[in-house]
């Protein structure tokens, strides 16, 4: 019979996971009852994802303000901190600009404009064309801002980003200044102590600063990249990937994912006789063409995944070979034809034309977003997410 199905997910309901939980034996539990309550079978190159978040809840990888304040004042020991390029974001950000004020005497709050890296908008960028500013070259004061753009709220949370960080760091009994500028070199005539707050562009943006006479220049993922006084904390990205857990905490990213899905491919294989791929996932990486926000907050996709879901597809455009080489053919010909064609394709399809538009990205960049499409962020409670037939294709 032919198959009439292709990929198929499944978002598996798991119980709570709590501190010290045995996260690699939920997972492999969850997944065997779930196959069984819904009558299908786990085959060889399936797909176990676990979100980031149970898998830090596991771990107990938590962190106060006060731990990483302490690490911000052993760090910044002069006190005057330029903090630039956050993103704009309450769950991301809020809690540790609360922690970085009080580990400091005063911030200078350098803002992008008119979003910050992940797409979150200060201003319209058409408003910036109307009032005859360049964004790549003009640097703004918070009264000079106010004076071309007044009061803005965040289309999707209503909220003054620029008055609520504000707020944050006054709150602390600390001093705040705050500008608006695109380049990095900026903040240098405000102070040469730096904690840049950008994620993917981190590296250049530490390079620039150490280039052009920055003093102490850290960003958050050299943050709390070793315990503090008992706390959690993260060796390889520090505070980045972290979010809000209670009004005085954060949840971390999770440590050392390698051994967790390495573990759970092999407890599959012992239960079932299959060799399935594991990963950890966190944001997925694609852009809210409403919002116009590029959801990945995260510094990766995946923290960790087993060997078979490295690399990128090798896949063929069908419209290209049913337009193009096939175009004479039609039913059960051009069918056999295309399966034939795939059969037989190139292991290394990059630059050819009837690849053109199949998207080579990581494969866990491209697994991770259709896990956090499923698993979403609110109440579904499927923290799991299993795929089936990721690996097929037409001739399968």
């Amino acid at each position: 019979m032919t198959r009439a199905v292709g990929t198929v997910v499944r978002g598996l309901r798991s119980p709570i996971i709590n501190e010290g939980d045995d996260i690699e034996q939920i997972t492999v539990e969850t997944v065997l009852e779930a196959a069984k309550a819904e009558g299908y079978t786990i085959e060889d190159r399936d797909i176990i994802s676990i979100t980031e978040s149970i898998v830090a809840r596991a771990q107990g990888n938590y962190a106060s303000i006060d731990a990483i304040a302490t690490d911000i004042k052993t760090k910044f020991e002069k006190g005057t901190i330029g903090v630039i390029f956050p993103i704009l974001s309450r769950n991301r950000f809020s809690t540790l600009l609360q922690a970085i004020a009080r580990g400091s005497k005063k911030i200078v709050l350098m803002l992008s404009y008119p979003s910050d890296e992940v797409g979150n908008h200060l201003v319209d960028i058409e408003d910036l064309d109307n009032k005859g500013i360049n964004p790549w070259t003009d640097v703004l004061s918070e009264a000079d801002f106010r004076k071309h753009f007044g009061i803005i709220e965040h289309a999707f949370t209503g909220v003054d980003y620029i008055e609520y960080y504000k707020s944050l760091i006054q709150a602390e009994g600390t001093e705040c200044e705050v500008i608006f500028s695109n380049n990095a070199k900026t903040i240098l005539d405000y102070t040469k102590d730096v904690l840049t707050c950008d994620i993917h562009s981190r590296f250049r943006t530490k390079r620039i600063l150490k280039a052009n006479g920055g003093e102490t220049v850290y960003g958050l993922d050299d943050i709390l990249t070793q315990s503090i006084d008992g706390s959690g904390f993260n060796e390889s990205y520090g505070l980045l990937g972290s979010n809000k857990a209670t009004d005085t905490s954060v949840k971390l990213f999770p440590n050392n994912c390698q051994p967790i899905v390495d573990s759970i491919q092999e407890k599959i294989k012992a239960a079932t006789g299959k060799t399935v791929e594991v990963m950890v996932y966190g944001d997925g990486a694609f852009k809210d063409p409403v919002g116009q926000i590029w959801e990945l907050a995260d510094p990766v996709v995946s923290p960790g995944y087993t060997s078979g879901l490295d690399g990128v597809p090798n896949e063929i455009k069908l419209k290209y070979l049913a337009d193009n080489n096939f175009a004479h053919l039609k039913g059960e010909e051009l069918k056999a034809a295309i399966s034939e064609h795939i059969k037989n394709k190139q292991v290394d399809l990059v630059g050819k034309m009837e690849a053109q538009g199949t998207t080579p990205r990581k494969l866990t960049d491209l697994i991770g977003s259709l896990c956090d499409l499923t698993s979403g962020s609110g109440d579904k409670g499927t923290p799991m997410v299993y795929i089936q037939g990721y690996f097929d294709n037409f001739t399968d």
